[in-house]
């Protein structure tokens, strides 16, 4: 019989021995999924022509002195190795009968690719196909019943969960790191401001040599190919970025079928909404991606869409940020009728829009135009016609050249520069002067419309705010 007053030192004791083993408990176990998913991973090494630059950042000079010997071909003549340069990555096999995923920028300009597995079988690969856009490439090996990797289908990843890499990170093989998911759907736009890729990104320890790589659920399922890492280093600092699986199956489906990538286009280049725009266009928050240009004869323009239409919904989908726009549209299959829920002036609207398609060599974009977040203000400016040149020039059909913006106007603190075209006021189209003035004569005081310019040949829109 314990007495009360002991009571608590022996409650004490008990959580003492039991605590080892709850932390144990609260803790993943990674033991099972590395030594039943490892052999089902790659490591990939890429010969260049002589004399050919590496086109991946992790080449093996850039590697010290005591790790380059991981990136070396065994068994190969020292002189071979100095007359061509060599890279390498990671990835997975995906079926038994030889098909494997890695990165584009792992394999792209090659002249050979190494595939060797963990039991130090080597095979020569026959790179199917690649996209650059999403930056997966599909490779195939002259090989049967070999161990492979399934791809998470239900597209239920969440921030906080646990996650685990395996790959070759500076050539050291089979490397195992682990950590959370901390954010999805990361934009991370392209040189071209393309912007197919909603990232996953993590805090797993990715170095140069885990590109393509798969990166596991707690399940053992592939959720993502780890793409990229952000440092200034050139080692991990916490922040890495997966391409997700639903990208992954996409477009490893359409590699393997037709050895090239067709993404679902819509025509229109987007920008986000801000707080003085969404209340210009009547929105209750920003949100959205506002349609500032169409693609002549594109998707968006046979189904009636316009400049200054805010995109809420694609397909079910919603739209918080035009960031999201181009990675549904991406997945949607070319010539599927969508409906797209639009605000337009200042009321909601939904149409039926057949999407297009953009093929991998294709110069379109489907782009989120950055524009600066604090731009906006009031009416203040001096116009003039828009000259037959400009019109031109511009592929437009009318507007007004705004040639003066007064010292310490309210167009001057909205950031309208001499030079810009103005094309709309609220929904006025602005063909010349007397249109401009008339749609300003008949604003209010404290009203809020959005202005559409043409800047250095770029469309944008102006959230403004007249002065009660």
């Amino acid at each position: 019989m314990i007495s009360r007053t002991a009571l608590p030192t022996f409650i004490f004791l008990c959580l003492t021995l039991l605590a080892p083993g709850l932390a144990a408990q609260a803790l993943p176990e990674f033991r099972d999924i590395v030594k039943s998913k490892s052999p089902a991973v790659v490591k990939i090494v890429v010969q260049y022509p002589v004399g050919g630059a590496a086109r991946s950042p992790h080449d093996a000079e850039e590697i010290p002195e005591y790790l380059r010997r991981f990136f070396e071909f065994r068994g190969e003549p020292p002189q071979q190795s100095q007359r061509q340069r060599m890279s390498m990555g990671s990835g997975f096999v995906i079926s038994g009968d030889g098909y494997i995923v890695t990165n584009n920028h792992v394999v792209d300009g090659a002249e050979s690719v190494l595939v060797r597995l963990i039991d130090r079988r080597e095979f020569e690969a026959e790179v199917v196909g690649t996209d650059p856009r999403s930056d997966l490439a599909l490779l195939r090996v002259d090989a049967s019943g070999l161990p492979s990797l399934r791809l998470e289908s239900d597209d239920d990843l969440e921030v906080g969960e646990w996650v685990l890499a395996i790959g070759s990170p500076f050539g050291l093989d089979y490397s195992v790191t682990a950590g959370i998911v901390s954010a999805m759907g990361r934009s991370l736009p392209t040189e071209q401001g393309e912007n197919y890729v909603p990232f996953v990104q993590t805090d797993v320890a990715i170095n140069p040599g885990n590109s393509g790589g798969p990166l596991f659920n707690l399940e053992g399922e592939v959720v993502g190919v780890n793409s990229q890492i952000f440092t200034r280093s050139g080692g991990s600092i916490g922040l890495s970025f997966a391409i997700p699986a639903s990208v992954v199956r996409n477009v490893v489906a359409q590699l393997k079928d037709s050895g090239r990538v067709t993404r679902g286009w819509l025509g229109v280049t987007i920008q986000d909404v801000d707080k003085t725009l969404a209340e210009s266009f009547g929105l209750d928050r920003p949100q959205g991606a506002l349609i500032a240009q169409i693609a002549e004869d594109g998707p968006a323009a046979k189904a009636g869409l316009e400049p200054g239409d805010v995109i809420l919904q694609f397909d079910g989908r919603d739209i918080p940020t035009s960031a999201e726009l181009p990675h549904v549209v991406g997945l949607t299959a070319p010539d599927t009728t969508v409906r797209v829920e639009i605000m337009r002036e200042r009321k909601r609207k939904t149409l039926r829009v057949k999407v297009g398609g953009l093929e991998a060599d294709d110069s379109y974009a489907l782009s989120s135009d950055r524009v600066d977040e604090d731009r906006g203000g009031r009416l203040g400016l001096v116009v003039e016609e828009a000259g037959a040149d400009i019109l031109e020039r511009f592929g437009i059909t009318g507007g007004v050249l705004v040639r003066q913006v007064a010292p310490g106007s309210v167009a001057a603190e909205s950031g309208v520069l001499a030079g810009d075209i103005v094309t709309m006021l609220g929904s006025s189209p602005i063909k010349d002067v007397a249109a401009f003035e008339r749609a300003v004569s008949r604003l209010s005081a404290g009203d809020s419309v959005p202005l559409r310019l043409i800047r250095r040949g770029s469309p944008l829109f102006i959230g403004l705010k007249l002065r009660d």
